[in-house]
């Protein structure tokens, strides 16, 4: 499973002009998953996820967590995550997940980030979706299960 966790002072994403989910300060993932990936796989990345301390303190410190703020967490799906590059000058997907098990998988990190945050919104799985954000920092980071687990 990948991830990119952006720092955000506020984020929306949309579908067809109508949003589908808002927050404020908190967290954007944009997350993406492979077929090895498991219910396990992405409770650990959720897990670190919700316990990370990268929101400032009252000394400019990154010390707090997303619980410590009040931070809030909009989740997309990305299965662009796993594109292969290496071969052409036209990406391939086929490291990605099988879209029914993505989904699942998907809608799975949803429901564990709200252990976390109190306001948890989403994207549309499979849509086409513009994506809006105030990246706080900037501060982005990238998580894959196989360098964390």
């Amino acid at each position: 499973m990948r991830i990119v966790l952006q720092r955000v002072k506020e984020a929306r994403v949309a579908v067809e002009g109508n949003t589908a989910g808002r927050i404020g300060r908190g967290y954007l993932l944009l997350v993406g998953a492979e077929d090895q990936d498991t219910v396990q796989i992405a409770d650990r990345m959720i897990d670190k996820i919700g316990k990370l301390r990268i929101f400032q303190d009252q000394n400019g410190k990154t010390n707090l967590s997303l619980a410590d703020v009040g931070g809030q967490i909009l989740v997309v799906s990305q299965f662009t995550l796993y594109a292969d590059c290496k071969k052409g000058n036209r990406p391939s997907f086929t490291k990605a997940g099988s879209p029914d098990m993505a989904k699942e998988l998907y809608e799975h990190v949803i429901n564990r980030c709200r252990l976390y945050a109190d306001k948890v919104e989403q994207g549309v799985f499979g849509a086409y979706m513009d994506v809006e954000l105030v990246n706080d920092g900037p501060f982005t980071l990238m998580l894959d299960s196989s360098q964390l687990l």
